[in-house]
Parts: structure tokens; sequence; C-alpha cells
């Protein structure tokens, strides 16, 4: 009896291209918005301008940019802007309820208002804090970032609790101001960093190598093992 013989089955796996890179885009995005708020706050700004971008270019963008560093397996990317994206969307929809809503308005009078955007600010500071400890292990332009905004970011709560407790004077919010604008240069550095490196596939820009600390003690262990 005869056998006829089965040819094997041939499994074509189809790669998926690589996506470009999405950090230069998050970084422009969180550089503009940054600044126009920050210039708002330093008062060579108008207030309000800043609205568009944040629910539009520093939020939707950004947490775009972030949905595609998922795409692309790079967890502290995504993290770091989505969050933004949703710290800018979360801010600017803040301002245009309590512009246009009375009853929300309603609730944010008085010591209120600067005392919720105080604590507002607390809450992302708390996030930043840890991504800025590992953005050390990114580069030297993207930990600049956070170091800036950090700084931003509790300079900023300051004032806000200053006005909450009947402190008029908007010293500590001009800083923050300028301080946000510092980090929007940084931003914009490492996003053009970004682009133009990628363009050239070599580096064009420094962004400086990543701070090694932990890992080049763990590095110096393996040695000696």
């Amino acid at each position: 009896m005869a056998v006829a013989a089965e040819a094997p089955t041939r499994v074509v796996v189809e790669s998926t291209p690589a996506a470009a890179d999405p950090a230069p885009l998050g970084l422009a995005a969180f550089a503009l918005t940054t600044f126009m708020i920050s210039g708002h706050n330093a008062t060579f700004i108008p207030d309000l301008i800043w609205v568009g971008c944040a629910l539009f270019y520093g939020g939707l963008v950004q947490t775009l940019a972030g949905m595609w560093e998922f795409r692309n397996r790079n967890v502290f990317g995504a993290t770091a802007f989505s969050t933004y994206g949703g710290f800018w969307m979360s801010l600017g929809i803040f301002v245009v309820l309590a512009e246009v809503s009375k009853s929300f308005a309603s609730s944010l009078t008085g010591a209120n208002l600067p005392n919720a955007l105080a604590w507002f600010l607390i809450a992302f500071a708390i996030f930043n804090t840890y991504m800025l400890l590992w953005s050390t292990q990114v580069n030297v332009a993207v930990f600049l970032v956070f170091a800036t905004l950090e700084a931003t970011e509790i300079i900023l709560a300051i004032g806000n609790f200053q006005q909450a407790h009947g402190n008029a004077s908007p010293y500590m919010t001009h800083l923050a101001g300028w301080v946000g604008i510092a980090t929007a240069a940084c931003a914009w550095y490492a996003s053009a960093a970004g682009v133009i490196n990628g363009m050239k596939s070599s580096h064009v820009l420094p962004v400086g190598a990543p701070l090694h600390f932990g890992n080049g003690l763990m590095h110096r262990r393996h040695l000696h093992a």
C-alpha cells in the first residue's frame, strides 16, 4: 500500500516595518506648550493663549506620541509622553470649565483656585521625581528636561500655595515662568537632536551618554566575580 508523503507546511512570517521615533514629536509638543504657559507666568505672553496648545498639541499630540512609544516598546517614553499629554489636557479643560461653567467656577472662589492648582502640581511633581531618577538612564538632554521640569513644578506649586494663604506677591510664579522657559529650551533641544540625528543616522547634536550610577557599580562587581 503506497503512502503519500505530505509536504511540510511553509509558514510565512511578515515583519512589521519599524515605526519612526515619536520622541522628537512628543518633546516638541511638550516644549511649545510649556513655553506658552511659562511665558504667561513670566508676564510677556497673554493669558489663555496656551489653552488651545494644552488641549491639542501638548495634550492630544503628545499622548499620540506616547502611544507610539508603546508600539516601539519604550516604556519610559510611553509613560512620560502619555502622562504629560494627560497633564496638559487636564489643565486645559480645567481652565475651560472654570471660564465657561458657573457651577464649576463657584467651587473655585477665593483661595480654592490656587490651592487646587498647587496640589495638582504637587501630584505631578511626585510622578516627575521618579521619572527624573530614571531619566539618568536615557541621556543627559532628557535628564535636563526632567530636572528643570521638577524645579518648575515645585516653584509654581509654592507660588500657588502662597497665593492661597494670602501672599499676593507674584515673585514665585514669575520665577517658575522663567524656569519653565528653560525647561522648554531643554525639551526643544532634545527634540531637535532627535530629528537631525535620526535623519543623519549620526550624532550631529550631542545629547550626552546615560548617567550610569548603579549600573557602573554592578558592572564592576561582574568584572570581579
